[in-house]
């Protein structure tokens, strides 16, 4: 009798240890959600998701795998966002401009990979969108690279953001790449927005730090960077700070992240969101959110100091003034003499 009942506590173990064990093995991740695709620009996208369930195991991987193909898995092109339980966010960049993409989250863990829902999206084409209904001229650099211009009012404007890479005698600028080479610079420089001079170079044109303005030698021969009192006199013939910005800005979402649901171009000036390159860390920064230029007048005569710049933003009608940094990249009108 007593084997009997060893026998019986013997097999209530197993049974017992053989349930737990079963308890305890991770199952795939049961719940992943897929955020909708924003921010959508010619090479970046911003997306992401959401674990609700780790199938009992820990979550030690997540993110978003996308490419041209549908059905894309975590062996295609993917972000690596975190891990654990819960909302993450992902930024996609390297994406090929005009581009359909699939895409969907993931969440990884011992026992496998788990996929959300697949969403499409189409990356921007680079363009510019001038204003149609008015009458455009041109000007030539030293580069031979050649700009639309267009009055507004008694002065003449370039139309699109400077793109020389010498100044007007030949002089060569020194192109910066590397971020803690430019935070570092106090003579001039210029670089292209990411370093991608193919993709950005024709859109935004080139990021120049203030040191390139002083030799008064950047723009075409007969041009110049205009003076915090010329970008004034422009801004208040389109009817001042309040409501210049809107005029200014280039129409539509092709370029823009944020609504820019006021902009009009009526000045035909066609500004874009270029955004900026640091001078603290040299990161980019701004894309599709705003877009600037610098004056050629400074604010003290430091190195280190700074100087005016003009800006326009995708959420509001005006054209705000600031300074910044000198050691700043930023985007460039030239005026003419």
């Amino acid at each position: 009798m007593k084997n009997k009942y060893r026998l019986s506590g013997i097999i209530f173990i197993l049974i017992f240890s053989l349930s737990c064990s079963k308890k305890e093995k991770p199952v795939y991740p049961g719940l992943v959600m897929t955020t909708p695709v924003t921010e959508i620009l010619y090479a970046t996208a911003t997306s992401g998701g959401e674990v609700t369930y780790d199938g009992g195991g820990p979550i030690f991987t997540r993110g978003v795998c996308f490419g041209k193909n549908s059905s894309p898995t975590a062996d295609s092109s993917i972000t690596v966002d975190g891990s654990g339980m819960g909302p993450f966010t992902s930024y996609l960049t390297g994406l090929k401009p005009g581009t359909l993409y699939h895409l969907r989250a993931y969440a990884k863990n011992s026992a496998g990979t788990v996929y959300g829902d697949e969403v499409t999206f189409i990356t921007q084409i680079p363009e510019i969108k001038f204003n149609t209904s008015l009458t455009y001229g041109s000007v030539t650099d030293i580069d031979g690279r050649t700009y639309k211009t267009i009055p507004v009012g008694v002065q003449v404007w370039m139309a699109e953001n400077l793109r020389t890479t010498k100044l007007n005698d030949g002089t060569v600028l020194p192109k910066i790449i590397e971020d803690a080479d430019w935070s570092n610079l106090l003579t001039s420089a210029y670089c292209w927005f990411n370093n991608n001079d193919s993709l950005y170079g024709n859109i935004y044109g080139a990021y120049y730090n203030w040191y390139a303005i002083s030799s008064g030698k950047l723009c075409p021969d007969g041009w110049h960077v205009p003076s915090d009192v010329e970008w004034q006199q422009m801004v208040d013939y389109l009817g001042g700070n309040n409501v210049a910005g809107s005029k200014i800005k280039e129409t539509g979402k092709n370029n823009w992240v944020l609504p820019n649901g006021d902009a009009s171009n009526n000045s035909g000036l066609t500004g874009l969101p270029a955004g900026m390159r640091g001078s603290i860390d040299g990161s980019f920064s701004g894309q599709g959110y705003y877009g600037g230029w610098w004056t050629a007048t400074q604010t003290n005569s430091s190195l280190l100091g700074s100087a005016w710049s003009r800006w326009v933003h995708g959420d509001t009608t005006v054209i705000a003034r600031s300074e910044i940094f000198k050691k700043d990249g930023f985007g460039i009108r030239c005026i003419k003499n």
